[in-house]
Order: structure tokens, then sequence, then C-alpha cells
């Protein structure tokens, strides 16, 4: 209750509208069609199936090109290799799925821009683990040309940090810059259906007082869908809870000077008082509902950092990674985010400034 006291008096909400850059329109749409979400037909295991069915129809007529390995087996890497490999055939295959996926993300993209919340949208930025490789850029590239060929104006292209580094970087825009007056750097928490991330990130303040130069100094990832069993809830909570305390006493051998902030992007609808209402199904064990609220678990184990209370805020994982394109999304006022991984995050916002008196 203290905390959220604090974090009201400092003009701060978990899950706010109202960002220091931006406007959240919408976030966490889930769209149904038919019988599933549209999410669903972009995911990562949604390419690597369309790659099993390009292979399917090459097997009834001879040899796999990709060979006897499975579809969901093949690294990010390993397929980038493959698409400039000297094997003309494999490479078509990748290529092919790679068409696939660009045209169900050109469909999923004009139901997204049909809603209410995203309408006048006019450009998108796509992240998640699927941009960060050759195969993810092509088919974004791919679907943005699809649109535009379509008659539809709006851009779409990779994010532009690295996917892993924008979940951690873009918790800077969830307070206004002066609040790290004084500091040099902040702790920020990446949560998916993966893994979780959690970093140090440093703001630059001097050489850019917007932000646009803040970066990952270090981070430490821990991937609990890896693990067997699955941890539960309180075991994936105390494991953050591990990395965010090594990362303080990291920070303080370095000479850095840590806020007393800690920001989080968490999968889902945030309600204002920090507990996830749905959309954590893919988090380890069961994280919605009013039992449970994450933003109290930390800052309760991480109660001052320096010489002040530590203040959590959280928002969802999307948003928080769409936040680190604020610097570079000033040439439009309508914007949105889709990050492709375990699920299809997205997020969309206007900037501040844009549409006020």
């Amino acid at each position: 209750m203290v905390k959220d006291i604090q974090i009201r008096e400092a003009g701060l909400a978990h899950a706010a509208q109202t960002l220091p850059s931006v406007v959240v329109d919408d976030y966490n749409i889930e769209v149904k069609d038919g019988d599933g979400f549209i999410g669903d037909r972009v995911s990562k295991s949604a390419f690597r199936e369309m790659l099993e069915a390009c292979r399917d129809s090459l097997r009834a007529l001879g040899p796999d090109p990709l060979g006897d390995k499975k579809s969901c087996d093949f690294s990010k890497r390993r397929l980038d290799q493959i698409l400039v490999a000297d094997d003309p055939l494999a490479s078509g295959v990748v290529f092919s799925a790679i068409e696939g996926f660009a045209q169900e993300l050109a469909r999923v993209v004009k139901i997204f821009l049909n809603q209410d919340g995203w309408a006048g949208t006019q450009a998108i930025v796509v992240g998640g683990g699927f941009s960060d490789s050759q195969v993810g850029c092509l088919a974004i590239g791919r679907a943005g040309v699809l649109l535009r060929a379509g008659g539809i104006d709006v851009t779409l292209e990779p994010i532009r940090h690295h996917p892993d580094e924008g979940g951690l970087i873009g918790a800077v825009h969830l307070a206004p810059a002066w609040m790290f007056a004084g500091y040099d750097s902040l702790l920020a928490v990446d949560i998916g259906g993966s893994n979780i991330r959690a970093g140090v990130v440093t703001t630059n303040l001097k050489k850019a007082p917007d932000l646009s130069r803040s970066e990952v100094w270090r981070s430490e990832i821990w991937r609990h869908r890896d693990e067997d069993p699955m941890p539960s809830r309180d075991e994936a909570v105390d494991r953050l809870i591990g990395m965010l305390s090594d990362l303080i006493r990291r920070a303080d051998r370095a000479s850095f000077s840590l806020a007393p902030f800690i920001g989080i992007g968490c999968p889902g609808m945030i309600e204002a008082d920090g507990t996830i209402k749905r959309g954590g199904q893919n988090l380890p064990g069961h994280w919605e509902g009013d039992d449970f609220n994450l933003v109290e678990r930390i800052a309760a184990a991480i109660p001052r950092i320096g010489d002040h209370a530590t203040m959590v805020v959280m928002h969802n994982d999307a948003v928080v990674q769409g936040l680190s394109e604020v610097p570079n999304r000033q040439d439009v006022t309508r914007w949105g985010v889709l990050t492709i991984g375990t699920g299809l995050g997205n997020a969309r916002f206007t900037n501040r400034g844009a549409d006020e008196p």
C-alpha cells in the first residue's frame, strides 16, 4: 500500500494510459477469427508449421532438401544460413515459408488496422524474437510491401534495437526523464513466455535528454521454458529477485548510480494495482488474479536501492518494448508495435502533444 501511494504521488501508475512521451491507445488486443485468435497465425511456432508444410509437399515427390531434422529444431541462425547457401532448393523451401508467413502477417495487420484503437496508424514496428533474424526481417519487409501494394498507407519494419534489449530499454519511458536526474542507470525486467530477462539500462541523459542514447549495460537471462520440470510461479519470482539483486551488486561494483526504480514489462492486461487480469497463460505457474501481485513481491524483496525506497512500475511487455522506439517515431503521430514470439504482443501509441490542446 505504501509503495502504491508513492507511485501515485510521483504521477505514475501501473499500466498507465498516459505516459511521458505517448498515450497508449490500446494494447493486448485478443481478436478472434474463426475458432482461434489471429495472433496464433503469426507466432514463432506458426512459422515453423508453415516451413513444415512446405517440406511435406516436397517429400511426396522425393527427398526433403532440408533433411530429416524437424522444422521446430532449426535455429534462427541455421535458417538464415540456408537462405544464402549453395542449395537453391533448400533456400527455396525457406523462402516459401517466408512468403506464406508474410501474407499471413499482412492479413493480421489489416485486422488490427480495422480495430477502433488502431484507426489512423501510420507506422508499425515489429519486435519479438522473430525479428532477430534475416528470415524474420525478410518476412516483415515482404508483409510491408504487400500492404502498400494493396493500397494501405502504413510502414512496417523491424524494431531498431535488438528485441531482447528493446524490452529493457523501453522501461526508461515509463517515467519522466527528470526522475532519473542525478542517476545514470536503472533496473529493467522483460518477462516473456519463454524467458525472463533483467538488466541495467544506462540512460546517458547528459548526451541525450530525450533518452535516445539509453542502452543496456549488462543483462541476465533465464529460459524458464527449458526447465524440466517447469518451475512454479514462486520459483520464477525468486529467480527474478535473485537476478535483480545480483545486478544491483554488479552495478555498485562498477560505480553506477542506480535510480531507485525498477521498470517491468509483463505479458497480459495489467491492472492499476499491479495485478495481472488476463494474458499470463504462457508464464510459469498461475500469475493472473487478485491473489498474486508481482510488483509487491519485488518491492518487498528489494525495498531500497541506494538511499531511497524502491519504486516498481509495471506495464504490458509489448508496450514496454514498443516504448524503446519512442525517439525514432517522432516523424509520425500514431504508431504501433507487434511483438512476434511465443504469442503476438501488440500496442498502439499516439505521441504526446500531437492531439493535445
